[in-house]
This record gives structure tokens, sequence and C-alpha cells, in this order.
């Protein structure tokens, strides 16, 4: 039965759409742990376009349950990391013109600087995960690395319907089982909703969902506690 990481991302970028302090990312947070999230997750981008130093701060004196920083292997953003110490960090990917993460990680290609970054954490003692496609070579690199968890990007199966849908899904179970057995922990987020989550969740082994878009866009019209809590249903029925 998998936790919840709930992803606030969102209502920092309501918040930075007027450039005001309104909705505040911190009180999402709270009500998300008063809805039963197991874990809250932050990205902090280099162009800081919604999160801001101020809330992972605030957060992490605040937030009670797993606090999760995503971010880039970037040295301003993981001295950052390293100094506030959140629970765990997720290195993904980042591009400034996208408008939300793309793709999964290629830890084979930037390996020398994603290693650099693994042992600026290890040393402040961070947990790591990394944001991958289910590619087994990619995965084979996580598990060289040694890192803590690999959280899996399930884009494509979001975005797809039907039989691709069931195609995508069993690549996540094998990259899950190949992950699982490499000993690190299966993570997965990216794209789920209320409507598609629950066949990851059902996936073998699987320790957390994070998801930001679809609860933040429910809380809109149902309030945040709610909107976090009809997740949480979901996921561990």
């Amino acid at each position: 039965m998998p936790h919840l990481g709930v992803n606030i991302d969102h209502v920092a970028t309501i918040r930075q759409a007027r450039n005001t302090n309104e909705p505040d990312p911190v009180w999402a947070a709270a009500l998300s742990e008063l809805g039963g999230a197991d874990c809250i997750t932050l990205h902090l981008r280099e162009d800081r376009r919604h999160i801001q130093d101020r809330d992972l701060e605030v957060m992490r004196q605040t937030v009670k349950v797993k606090l999760n920083l995503e971010l880039a292997a970037e040295a301003d953003v993981v001295s950052i990391a390293c100094r506030v110490k959140p629970d765990q960090v997720t290195l993904v990917p980042e591009r400034r013109e996208e408008v939300t993460t793309e793709g999964g990680l290629d830890v084979v290609t930037h390996e020398a600087s994603i290693v650099r970054a693994i042992d600026q954490f290890r040393e402040a003692g961070i947990s790591v995960s990394l944001f991958l496609d289910p590619d087994p070579k990619q995965i084979e690199m996580a598990a060289k690395l040694k890192v803590d968890a690999v959280e899996l990007h399930t884009g494509q199966y979001a975005l797809t319907r039907g039989r691709e849908q069931q195609k995508e899904l069993a690549r996540l179970s094998i990259a899950g089982e190949q992950i699982h057995k490499a000993g690190m922990q299966l993570l997965a987020g990216h794209g789920l909703t209320y409507t598609n989550v629950q066949p990851i969740a059902q996936i073998p082994e699987m320790a957390e969902l994070n998801i930001g878009h679809s609860i933040v866009s429910r809380a809109v019209f149902v309030g945040f506690r709610d909107a976090v809590a009809e997740m949480k249903r979901l996921i561990t029925l």
C-alpha cells in the first residue's frame, strides 16, 4: 500500500502569477498533512518560477511528514539543499523553457555531475532519489550509484489510453521489479490523476506516489484537505 506524496508547486505557481504572498504553499503543506499526506514534495527550480527559497526554509521548520525536495544537479540549489537538509532529495532534469518536467533524468550521459551532487547529499545525511524513465539502462546506472530510491516517470502512461496505456503500465511494472531487485525503493509520479492512479498504485512493491497538479486542481473546488484525502483513499484501496 503506497504512501502519498503531495507536490505543492502549483500553489506557488498561482501565487507567483501575481507576485504576491497568497496562496501560501506552506498552508497547502499543512492542509495536505491533515488530509493524510505521508510526504510533501516541492521543486526548487533554478529560475524560481514557483517555489521560493523562503518556502523551503519555512517548510523545513513546519512539515512533520517526510519533506522531499526536487532539484537539478546544479551547484546553487545543491548547496541550498545540503544546508536546509530535507529528508529526501529527488534529482530531476530541468530546462528553463519547459512548462513542466518533460522526462526522466539521463544518468548515463550526466553521470559525473550527478555523482558530485550525490556525494554532497550523502555527506549531508540526505536520502537520494533519481527521477527516471522506465529505461533498464538508466535504472542499472542508478543501482551502480547506490541511490536510495528511483521515482519512475509516469508521464507517458498518463498521456496514453487503452491498449497503449496497458503497454506503458507493463513497462513501468517491469522497471519497478528491476528497481526493487536492485535494492532501491520504488516511487512513481508525473501526470497521475484521480482516474488513472490506481493501476500504478497496485504495482508490486510501490512505496510512494508523488502527485501535484491533479490534487491542486481538485482542491480549487473541494478544498485542499478533502482533495488529498480523496487521493489517499484511491491509492490505498
